[in-house]
């Protein structure tokens, strides 16, 4: 095999594999308000052992006795957020915050919390206090960087990664952070650039390897295979590298068409990544039913004419890895359409009613969107709308938000948005599910690391539009993949017809949109349309069983939906 990287820099010396700068930080922000009650020691090894209902039962009695205690409020806030109770987490860290002003570990995860909470300038506003007491604290400008790009402040966010690796240039974390930085704005030479120098600092590190990979059209050669086999041998490499070392190696033999090879190790290195998840594959199915039985035509039928009257969202919607970032950039490239990537807003305000307004119907999310009066459901739609402002800053009259798993609220967008337009953007089930296990997310997609877990949550998907498609004939527009890329054309007029737009050429050269993309997908939507990835799924069709026979009769009937029991 033989290599088209560019060239390398000069070697920079090795950093010891266990040292980690972003880690060593936190450990020093935590050191700096030391446990000294041994009650609150107990709990924080209660939270750290991932255990966080005896967490919060020990730190409910330690604070009713000591309800002024800022470290005691400090880690219930960790620990009811570790429960993924956001809201009262976030009243927590201010709680906190407002007994010890200078308490610089709550005033940071206070600020991630609020990121977490989709309020990135609030966030914005507790790093700049944290920053002014610690200017140099590269855990601060770390989580500044992300923050600004989630404001779309990419240029400003770009300048904190060049600083983060000119002031700690052998750190391999933050210049694998630069280096996707640089990939997500389409600066590929120079995202490879960061990304070998990770490599050089520390070959063990699996992430910049693995990164490496994603850029597509590299090729690697036998020396820098040796040199991943190398550490993959090595006992003391640590899982996480072990892990994206293995992904490196799928990916690389796949495009050297040794597709035993590639299945070997994109399997080992789901293994290892499934054994650190905890994921239930009931909860889809359950989540599936309940939708079901609340979502009836009669329920419907009830609440046309509620919620709001904004026609601008297009909500872009069905399995990672089926094409929505490709819908999006196309949509994208029209003069009246703005992007605004995947979106937590709708994820965050179905968390917010099942937390926030359920319990006092004695009900839970979706089922109290039933009990709900007309007003409140137009809330939620106008809620949406505002809190999505800052991330359309062109205002435009329409924009996409991609969250692919916003699937399971499309009875929510329904009622809150009802002139929402809705797209179920679908991939060949083989195809798509084989996508999601051949790649390593950061967040998300927790049921990608099994071929059964796949196939089930699949066929989860297919069965809940099936459903909102009976319920709601027309209210979803359907598009394939595999259409897409073989007659752009047709499905681009289709597409856009549904959302009432005028067809325009600049769709169709879709590859030319130089906007920022912090998705793994953004390589290859900067590129002409390729029908390349439709069918090279059957490449590994041999060990696919355990795929095939989760997904039952939804395999059989693609691209129709199998008949289900309405």
């Amino acid at each position: 095999m033989t290599s088209s990287a560019g060239q390398k820099g000069s070697a920079p010396p090795a950093v010891p594999a266990d040292f980690d700068l972003l880690a060593a930080a936190a450990t020093a922000l935590r050191a700096a308000r030391p446990l000294r009650n041994p009650k609150l020691r107990d709990a924080a090894e209660l939270l750290r052992q991932k255990q966080p209902e005896e967490c919060e039962r020990l730190l409910t009695k330690f604070l009713e006795k000591h309800p002024e205690d800022a470290t005691a409020i400090h880690l219930m806030a960790k620990t009811v957020l570790n429960r993924g109770q956001r809201e009262k987490a976030e009243k927590l860290f201010a709680q906190s915050l407002a007994i010890a002003p200078d308490f610089a570990g709550a005033r940071f995860d206070y600020a991630n919390s609020l990121l977490q909470q989709n309020k990135p300038a609030d966030a914005l506003l507790q790093l700049d206090d944290f920053l002014a007491r610690d200017p140099a604290n590269a855990l601060g400008l770390d989580l500044k960087a992300v923050v600004l790009s989630a404001m779309g402040r990419h240029a400003d966010s770009m300048e904190y990664r060049r600083r983060l690796v000119e002031n700690h240039p052998l750190s391999p974390e933050l210049w694998i952070k630069y280096g996707w930085a640089l990939r997500s704005i389409g600066d590929r030479e120079q995202s490879e650039a960061a990304l070998r120098r990770a490599v050089e600092l520390r070959a063990a590190n699996g992430e910049a390897w693995w990164n490496l990979a994603e850029l597509k059209d590299l090729r690697f050669t036998d020396e820098e295979i040796a040199t991943i086999q190398t550490q993959l041998a090595d006992p003391d490499v640590a899982g996480e590298s072990r892990m994206y070392l293995h992904f490196t190696l799928g990916k690389i033999y796949g495009d050297a068409k040794e597709f035993d090879k590639s299945f070997e190790n994109y399997a080992r290195g789901n293994a290892i990544k499934r054994l650190t998840l905890e994921y239930d594959p009931d909860w889809l199915t359950r989540q599936v039913k309940k939708c079901r039985a609340l979502f009836t035509p009669e329920v419907m039928k009830a609440r046309r004419g509620w919620g709001s009257a904004a026609s601008g969202p297009i909500f872009i919607v069905g399995m990672q890895r089926a094409g929505s970032t490709l819908l999006e950039q196309i949509l994208a490239s029209h003069s009246q359409v703005e992007a605004a990537a995947e979106l937590p807003d709708i994820t965050l305000l179905a968390e917010h009613i099942g937390e926030r307004i359920a319990p006092d119907y004695r009900s839970d999310y979706p089922g109290v969107l039933a009990l709900l009066d007309e007003p409140t459901i137009n809330q939620f739609g106008e809620s949406y709308m505002e809190t999505t402002r800052f991330r359309r800053p062109l205002a435009r009259a329409f924009f996409t938000d991609k969250m692919p798993f916003n699937f399971l609220h499309i009875g929510l967008i329904h009622l809150a948005l009802p002139h929402a337009k809705i797209i179920d953007i679908r991939r060949h089930p083989l195809g798509c599910c084989f996508s999601n296990f051949s790649l390593n997310f950061k967040f998300g997609a927790l049921f990608a690391y099994r071929l059964a877990e796949l196939g089930r949550a699949y066929a989860d998907y297919i069965e809940l539009l099936a459903h909102f498609d009976a319920v709601l004939p027309g209210r979803i527009l359907r598009v394939f993949y595999e259409d897409l890329v073989r007659h752009p054309e047709r499905e681009i007029r289709r597409v856009l017809d549904h959302v009432g737009l005028p067809f325009e050429d600049a769709c169709l050269r879709f590859h030319e949109n130089a906007r920022t993309m912090d998705s793994i997908s953004a390589v290859q939507v900067r590129r002409p349309l390729s029908d390349n990835a439709v069918d090279f799924w059957r490449n590994y069709d041999p060990w696919l069983g355990p795929l095939k026979a989760a997904l039952g009769p939804v395999l059989t009937a693609y691209p129709d939906a199998p008949p289900f029991n309405f």
